[in-house]
């Protein structure tokens, strides 16, 4: 068995094992109680199994009205978007993914060692942002020394946004000790905040105010989380050509998971707080008032039900977007039920504004088109005799690494390094 194989198992045991068990080491490093480690990881392994039945329910819903939009509105363009998953099984299949694994660790343990950082980013799973990067670079330039430096400094700024965010989505979320540390979520946050910076100061749009609580004090019921959960998931439905069955169902399923998603996050959170107070309290006893922060999952964020909101809106927005976008060939598809994810980070810097947000994520998709589209080459070569291209696909891209403004950079410096060496 090989040290591939090996992070494969490990990583293919997914968040409900990985999470107790890191929640317990963590909690032992910080002096908790034995026992009440085990049940600070199992009661996050819990709510990380609710917080993933809730998600399945979103995708396996949403991707089948995006498809059933495509189909019915005739999108033609020549790059399919495949989803996340497909990107990162290319990126692990690269042999330079598994030895990032301790070269991320590695770093941030330094970092936090020297207070570069607070951010302890126990999103393993995820590292594979990370690993991308560094797959990118090595793919790209065929030096193996130039891809683990494209991970490593693509984790030094996961770390350092990862602290910059946390205040906003400590205050908005109500995580306290938390910050998010997903480089997808990140990458598309680092071209919407300057966007967000340049609107909030143009007269009228500045002043228009559509968030949750205002929603519902204007509207009633009709503000109410499951409600609007119910309206929009009935509404894209109703764009992807449903009866009206249909529509009800993927209207009630949408209601679900905006009122079940809050609860999931809550029983998370139930036991990242004793691990979270007593990290603090050790940093204190050593380092006076030094913060920590638990670096996690972007999925977090879905229990809010502006973020929510915000993604499962520019479903039909970004696809628009695609149609009309002079230079984009990318037609959007598997990761459109990820959108949410992205958001995560742009909604607490609106103060939970829908209508900010989804402008945000509007301008933002634009680019993310673009960049995907540009990145398409690469992925596709990548991916080749490792994943099943979509039906008719001879191209394929994504939003989360294609279309993610962090890791298309690293393209473009891998490709500058390759014309110059």
């Amino acid at each position: 068995m090989n040290l591939m194989d090996i992070v494969q198992g490990i990583l293919g045991l997914g968040a409900s094992v990985m999470l107790p068990i890191i929640i317990f080491i963590v909690g032992i490093v910080f002096r908790v109680k034995v026992k009440d480690a085990i049940i600070s990881g199992l009661t996050v392994g819990v709510g990380m199994i609710g917080i993933s039945l809730v998600l399945d329910l979103l995708t396996t819903s949403v991707g089948p009205a995006a498809q059933a939009m495509v189909e019915r509105f005739g999108l033609h363009l020549t790059i399919v978007d495949a989803g996340w998953p497909a990107v990162a099984a290319a990126t692990w299949a690269q042999p330079i993914a598994a030895v990032m694994i301790p070269v991320i660790l590695i770093i941030n343990l330094v970092m936090l060692a020297l207070n570069w950082t607070k951010t302890l980013n126990i999103d393993i799973w995820n590292y594979w942002h990370m690993s991308a990067a560094a797959a990118t670079g090595y793919f790209v330039t065929g030096n193996f020394f130039f891809g683990i430096l494209c991970g490593a400094i693509y984790t030094v700024i996961v770390l350092l946004f990862a602290d910059f965010t946390a205040p906003k989505v400590q205050e908005y979320y109500g995580l306290e000790g938390v910050s998010l540390s997903t480089g997808s979520a990140q990458g598309f946050a680092m071209v919407a905040l300057p966007i967000n910076w340049v609107y909030q100061r143009i007269p009228i749009i500045k002043d228009l105010n559509v968030k949750p609580e205002k929603i519902q004090e204007r509207f009633g019921i009709f503000g109410e989380p499951m409600i609007m959960g119910i309206v929009i998931g009935g509404f894209l439905g109703f764009l992807g050509g449903y009866d009206l069955g249909g529509i009800a169902k993927i209207g009630m399923t949408m209601g679900g998971v905006m009122f079940l998603m809050p609860r999931m996050v809550k029983i998370l959170m139930e036991g990242l707080i004793p691990i979270q107070e007593s990290a603090q309290a050790f940093l204190q006893k050593r380092f006076g008032d030094r913060e920590i922060y638990l670096g996690m999952d972007a999925a977090l964020a879905t229990g809010s039900p502006a973020a929510l909101s915000t993604g499962l809106l520019m479903v039909p927005i970004t696809l628009f977007i695609a149609v009309i976008l002079p230079g984009n060939h990318v037609l959007p598809f598997a990761d459109l039920a990820t959108i949410p994810f992205f958001a995560a980070l742009v909604v607490p810097f609106n103060k939970g504004n829908i209508l900010h947000s989804v402008i945000s994520l509007s301008i933002v998709m634009v680019f993310s088109l673009w960049m995907a589209t540009s990145f398409a080459p690469v992925l596709t070569d990548m991916a080749q005799g490792i994943i099943k291209f979509p039906q008719n696909a001879s191209m394929i891209s994504n939003f989360d690494t294609g279309g993610n403004f962090l890791n298309w950079i690293f393209l473009e410096l891998s490709e500058l390094v390759k014309s110059i060496f």
